[in-house]
């Protein structure tokens, strides 16, 4: 990985998120972007952290001042960690101290309750932009499947509240089917060979099953952002 190019690249991304103001990665910045580019933390990760720094300041009304990166370490940590379990990375880099176990899962930061408030209710905006008839289909068959199970899972416990879980990780692999049912193959494709270079720091620690079931986690995760659906599965 080109540490300068990788810090360029969440320079400008951080440049267009903050309108065009621009925030320099010199000094402490770079030394912090460039211990993510050192940890294999993939760009688009990144992003989809400052991501949620910019969501939360919006919501606090109008904006003060520019954002800085170090503003949006946490952000961008939690979102590693979620790509992380999501494609079965387990080991990372820490920089001075070689490869870590890192722990396999993290407390959700969500009740379950909430957590699927949040999904039905970026679903019933996805419906709003309707891609592909068998995507929009699954699409409601999965609101329709989370509405039944809501108010269950506000008091579900033990092994009540573990299958409504495992339910919601069958939804999520029933939705992940629609969608890559609903994109041309070459796109796939596309997205396949970019999870792949994301994976690469991490290719060596892998044996070679659990690295092609990798890509193809990375490559649904990367579809379903590409096509704004969210993530079903729970915890």
């Amino acid at each position: 990985m080109d540490c300068d190019q990788y810090c360029r690249d969440v320079e400008t991304y951080l440049c267009r998120k903050n309108d065009g103001h621009l925030i320099r990665i010199v000094g402490p910045a770079f030394e912090l972007v460039s211990g993510w580019a050192a940890r294999g933390i993939p760009t688009k990760v990144v992003q989809h952290g400052v991501d949620r720094y910019f969501e939360r300041y919006y919501a606090k009304g109008p904006r003060r001042r520019p954002v800085r990166i170090d503003f949006c370490e946490a952000d961008v940590l939690d979102a590693f960690d979620e790509w992380r379990r999501s494609v079965g990375v387990l080991l990372v880099r820490s920089p001075g101290r070689g490869e870590q176990d890192a722990p396999a899962s993290v407390k959700p930061r969500h009740s379950l309750v909430a957590h699927i408030d949040g999904v039905i209710g970026r679903l019933v905006a996805r419906q709003t932009n309707p891609a592909e008839p068998d995507l929009d289909v699954e699409i409601s068959r999965t609101i329709e499947q989370l509405e039944s199970i809501r108010d269950t899972a506000a008091t579900a416990r033990g092994a009540a509240r573990v299958q409504l879980v495992e339910q919601l990780a069958g939804m999520d692999r029933a939705l992940a089917a629609a969608s890559r049912g609903s994109c041309p193959i070459e796109v796939r494709s596309a997205i396949a060979q970019e999870a792949a270079l994301d994976l690469e720091p991490f290719r060596a620690r892998m044996e070679a099953t659990v690295y092609q079931q990798a890509i193809a986690e990375a490559t649904d995760r990367a579809l379903r952002d590409k096509l704004g659906l969210p993530t079903i599965a729970y915890g």
